[in-house]
């Protein structure tokens, strides 16, 4: 699509902050209107715009897009959601490690254990730890502690949350993210500590490099994303 506005500007709403494309407020693909909680995040979206060229690149427009998907997905089927992001926690990445070798495990336990012991202070959510890739059941008032950790979220904390667990495979890690615990270096190297400690020992290929990267990506918009949202 061509670029068809001029200038890319915020709006304060009944609601919150619109953004507005030569004082046509933007609308979400369902044609709900663009609104954020924060004049904060509206800016950095009108911001997306106003960098456009002569093409518009959907690309170019991540906080846009996943304002968006809060509006249009995560409001109407919240419940849905918020059980899908609370499901990472009966097999949360962290709570799985390595039997071999020495140092891997060695790594795990220092990197993982501080955040399990975080949560379990933080949402009184203790997590049991096992070696292998058995499935093991965590304690039943600790899951319905997180969920409620995440039931707690409004639907553009709940459309971060969601895109940092699905990126990270770890509810932990993602709370932690969102909660400013960690920044986003820290929630990618401590998700992808795995495989991160093969690519040392054997390289990586192009392909787990775009896919790492991409990973990286979400992990960053993410925090910065929300950020934003709850930014005065």
């Amino acid at each position: 699509m061509k670029r068809f506005y001029r200038e890319a500007m915020v709006a304060a709403s009944e609601r919150g902050f619109t953004v507005t494309l030569d004082g046509k407020p933007v609308r979400t693909p369902a044609k709900a209107l663009l609104t954020v909680p924060s004049r904060a995040l509206a800016a950095a979206m009108a911001a997306e715009w106003q960098g456009q060229c002569d093409e518009l690149r959907p690309d170019a427009l991540p906080l846009t897009r996943l304002a968006s998907t809060a509006l249009d997905l995560v409001a109407p089927r919240r419940a849905e959601i918020v059980a899908a992001i609370a499901k990472y926690a009966g097999t949360d990445l962290v709570c799985y490690r390595a039997e071999h070798p020495p140092e891997l495990v060695e790594r795990q336990q220092r990197a993982w254990q501080p955040l399990l012991d975080w949560a379990a202070q933080r949402y009184g959510a203790p997590l049991a730890v096992t070696a292998g890739v058995v499935p093991r059941a965590q304690p039943e008032a600790s899951l319905a502690a997180l969920a409620a950790a995440v039931e707690a979220q409004d639907a553009m904390a709940l459309a971060a949350l969601h895109l940092a667990t699905a990126a990270c495979g770890s509810l932990v890690i993602a709370l932690a993210l969102v909660e400013a615990r960690i920044d986003a270096a820290a929630a990618f190297a401590l998700s992808q500590l795995d495989e991160s400690f093969e690519i040392e020992r054997w390289g990586e290929d192009t392909e787990q490099t775009r896919r790492r990267a991409a990973l990286r990506d979400d992990i960053a918009l993410a925090a910065h994303f929300h950020t934003l949202a709850r930014a005065a």
